[in-house]
């Protein structure tokens, strides 16, 4: 009969100890793998999609409601601001990009993002299927949102007003048309439904484009009626084409993306915004590693949670060690005279404690990677990307020696009677 076989029987053999020391094993190495892969799978995908842009330009409110809201799309905007207003950004010898951005609307609760080509090269994405929009109400869908919503080329479908997905207010005279759908890359894009800024537009243009008609429809009589007045006629279309200008000019969007040309705009241009404009600059690197440093607070503590669980867990193996030695002093005596050494003696003791921890470890392990999947999958519902299953890193490695460690120990402190052990004695009093 071999060791190892001896103390599996022997782990087993005690079930409700068993059970104990491997719950309390169990929740702590789960607890900190989660929070381990979740924290740093957060920022991995946090940095992926503020990396296109390094500084937003919006309304004025929170800095870091108007990064997650524009940068990220996993927030309220904090307002419009006027187009006009935004433009110098685009002529600025200190900006190497400017992307504007719009939205209100949604679809199933995929936001319908209105901008330029420009924003689809910054993710670097390219098509699955079909074409780029070229026209008004013309869109390109992410995988997420094709894939969760059946969408395929040629699909239409209408807009609902604001970002909830329960909403019951639909745009139902402007139909969307899919034209392309995008493969997926990870990022923010593939939970986006994208089209142009004129999309967006002229889908909330509801009151002016009545007003239009109206107006079209009384100078229609006016023609009618006074055929001959072609000065009054001239000076009509004049006016019209007038407020088509004051229209365009009067256009807004939600925020602009800017990209820097040089380090020094990153120390002028935020702090002359904020100062000098109705608008308000933040920059996604600084305000997204503030929301880490206040979410690391709760990371360390939960870490610190899961680590005094884990000596608590160590602390129920040596109680669990020590207990099977003083039951089994007699079996043990008894194997020391079948030929067996002090340290096999104590090899047996480590093997059990060691089979325990493996056991515990590997099914935390698992525990904790069914964490990061449930995670992935409200991610990837909520806000259109999930989470990777990976395999153990370097932490969850020093975990795991760590685990070993505090086993060694406790085998250790249960096992020093195994040094004194009177064989002689031990057997006459059995």
């Amino acid at each position: 009969m071999s060791l190892a076989y001896l103390a599996f029987r022997n782990m087993v053999s005690k079930p409700l100890n068993l059970l104990l020391s491997l719950l309390l094993l169990v929740l702590s190495v789960s607890l900190v793998t989660f929070v381990l892969q979740f924290s740093k799978q957060l920022n991995r995908q946090l940095d992926k999609n503020i990396a296109p842009f390094d500084m937003v330009v919006g309304a004025k409110g929170s800095p870091l409601q108007l990064v997650l809201s524009s940068v990220l799309h996993v927030d309220d905007p904090t307002g419009n601001i006027p187009m006009e207003e935004s433009e110098f950004l685009e002529k600025s010898p200190l900006v190497s990009e400017a992307i504007p951005v719009s939205y209100g609307d949604n679809h199933m609760g995929y936001r319908i993002l209105g901008t330029t080509m420009g924003y689809l090269d910054k993710y670097n994405v390219s098509l699955s299927e079909g074409e780029l929009f070229a026209k008004s109400f013309e869109v390109v869908v992410g995988s997420t949102v094709a894939k969760n919503l059946d969408l395929q080329l040629g699909s239409q479908f209408f807009g609902s007003h604001g970002l909830a997905s329960n909403s019951i207010e639909t745009h139902e005279d402007h139909p969307y048309t899919v034209t392309g759908i995008l493969k997926s890359n990870g990022s923010v894009i593939d939970g986006l439904i994208i089209t142009n800024l004129e999309s967006v537009w002229e889908s909330h243009d509801h009151d002016h484009e009545e007003q239009v008609g109206v107006d079209e429809e009384h100078h229609s009589k006016d023609v009618h009626d006074h055929k001959g007045e072609h000065d009054h006629d001239h000076e009509h279309v004049n006016e019209a084409h007038h407020h088509e200008e004051e229209d365009h000019e009067d256009r807004e969007i939600t925020a602009m993306l800017v990209t820097f040309r040089n380090p020094l705009a990153m120390v002028q241009l935020p702090r002359f915004i904020n100062e000098n404009t109705s608008m308000q600059a933040a920059l996604p690197g600084f305000e997204i590693q503030r929301l880490m440093n206040l979410l690391g607070s709760g990371v360390k503590t939960i870490n610190g949670i899961a680590l005094a669980i884990l000596l608590v867990s160590g602390l129920s193996i040596f109680i669990s060690l020590l207990k099977t030695i003083r039951e089994r002093r007699q079996e043990l005596a008894l194997l020391r005279t079948y030929g067996l050494s002090t340290f096999q003696l104590l090899g047996l003791v480590f093997l059990e404690g060691l089979f325990l921890t493996l056991l515990g470890f590997l099914l935390g392990w698992i525990l904790g990677r069914a964490g990061i999947w449930a995670a992935s999958f409200i991610t990837q519902t909520n806000y259109g990307y999930g989470l990777e299953m990976n395999g153990p890193d370097t932490n969850e490695m020093i975990l795991f020696a760590l685990t070993i460690l505090i086993t060694i120990l406790a085998t250790l402190l249960a096992s020093t009677s195994i040094f004194k052990l009177n064989i002689s004695k031990t057997l006459s009093n059995a």
